[in-house]
C-alpha cells in the first residue's frame, strides 16, 4: 500500500508471488495448553484445541440445543493488517451438530487475551468434549483499513439492488 496526496493505493500480489507467510506468535497461559497445529500439508486452517487440565480430564458435555463456553489456554498476536478468523470444524457440525456460537469468530491484531470457544450443540443429544479435542479451526486473512467516503449515490451495476435470490438458484 503506498500513499499519495491522501490517496491509498492497493495493489494485489500474484498468486505464488506472495512474501514470506506472517508469522502468529502464539503465548500459552497454562502450561498444558497446546498450540494451534495443521493437520495436513493442505491444510486451509490450523486447530484450535481445548485446553488439557492438571487437574481433570473429564468431558465438558454441550448439552442439547445449548451452548458450553471452552479454553484453548493461548493467546494470539496477529500481525498487523492481518485478522484471525475462527470458524466451526466441519466434522463436528456434519457428524455431532457442533458449532460456533457466533458462527465466526474475528480476532483483532490488538487483542492480546485468551482464544476462548463457545460452541453451540443443534440436536437434542449431549456432545461431550474433552481436554485436548479439536474445538475449531483458524486462517488468517488480510484485514486493510479502508477509507469510508459518503457519496450521494453508488456507481449503478446491472444486478443493482436484487438480493436474497435475486440471481436465481
Amino acid at each position: 500500500m503506498t500513499e499519495d496526496a491522501g490517496m491509498f493505493h492497493y495493489t494485489r500480489t500474484p498468486i505464488g508471488a506472495e512474501t514470506a507467510p506472517p508469522i502468529l506468535k502464539v503465548k500459552r497461559l497454562h502450561p498444558d495448553a497446546m498450540l494451534p497445529t495443521y493437520a495436513t500439508d493442505g491444510s486451509a486452517c490450523m486447530d484450535l484445541y481445548v485446553r488439557r487440565s492438571p487437574w481433570t480430564d473429564d468431558l465438558a458435555v454441550v448439552p442439547g440445543f445449548g451452548s458450553t463456553r471452552y479454553q484453548t489456554g493461548v493467546a494470539v498476536e496477529v500481525p498487523d493488517g492481518w485478522a484471525m478468523l475462527v470458524f466451526s470444524r466441519s466434522g463436528d457440525g456434519f457428524n455431532r451438530h457442533l458449532r460456533l456460537s457466533n458462527c465466526v469468530g474475528v480476532i483483532d491484531s490488538d487483542y492480546r487475551g485468551e482464544v476462548k470457544v463457545q460452541l453451540r450443540n443443534d440436536s437434542s443429544v449431549g456432545q461431550g468434549v474433552a481436554p485436548g479435542d479439536r474445538i475449531a479451526q483458524a486462517m488468517l486473512v488480510r484485514a486493510p483499513r479502508v477509507q469510508i467516503e459518503e457519496v450521494e449515490e453508488l456507481t449503478p451495476t446491472a444486478r443493482g439492488t436484487g438480493g436474497f435470490g435475486s440471481t436465481g438458484r
